[in-house]
């Protein structure tokens, strides 16, 4: 091979990577718009969280709010709810997962779904796993806790389905402490 043959060679080398290079970017500017339009929008993101002030809420009572779309029950226990809840043989459960987006798969003991270690806060997504409906609070049903009256779902005082057709335990959405009378829900 000679030196001119070789000279084209390493020519022809060189356009080929830069005519590629030149072709990458400019696909990844017509393709970014393409992606970047399926984000949220700024009022989509600004409901993905709220802040609840919970120093209202006296012990044995609950509130409702609404987010994303949803009720969330904030429920503040008493002792007595927090004992029958921690009571419950986790074998009588037709449920067996806690259903908490926070710790992630876990037994459906009580500690596993109160938000705090003492167990007095309670949050849980209002929406009966049946078919949807809301179920009525403040010890309602068979096990003090929720009642769905639509279809019978009976919910205890931990928010853990113990009778009816409901298939699995109200879901514990992701919330935090942000101080100690605000609560962050998403």
């Amino acid at each position: 091979m000679s030196q001119t043959e070789d000279h084209d060679s390493e020519r022809r080398d060189f356009l080929y990577y830069a005519a590629a290079g030149a072709g990458a970017v400019t696909v990844g500017a017509a393709v970014w718009p393409l992606v970047n339009q399926m984000n949220p929008s700024a009022d989509v993101r600004a409901l993905s969280s709220i802040r609840v002030d919970t120093s209202g809420i006296a012990p044995g009572t609950q509130v409702t709010v609404k987010w994303l779309g949803k009720p969330v029950f904030i429920r503040r226990r008493t002792e007595s709810e927090i004992e029958e809840a921690r009571a419950v043989d986790l074998s009588e459960l037709p449920d067996q997962d806690a259903r908490n987006e926070n710790i992630g798969p876990a037994p459906a003991a009580d500690e596993n779904r109160a938000m705090d270690e003492s167990g007095e806060w309670l949050v849980m997504m209002g929406v009966c796993t049946h078919l949807g409906c809301v179920p009525l609070g403040n010890g309602a049903g068979d096990f003090h806790g929720w009642f769905c009256p639509c279809h019978g779902s009976h919910y205890d005082s931990s928010g853990r389905i113990r009778k009816g057709p409901a298939p699995e335990n109200l879901p514990v959405p992701v919330a935090v402490f942000e101080d100690e009378s605000t609560i962050k829900l998403g």
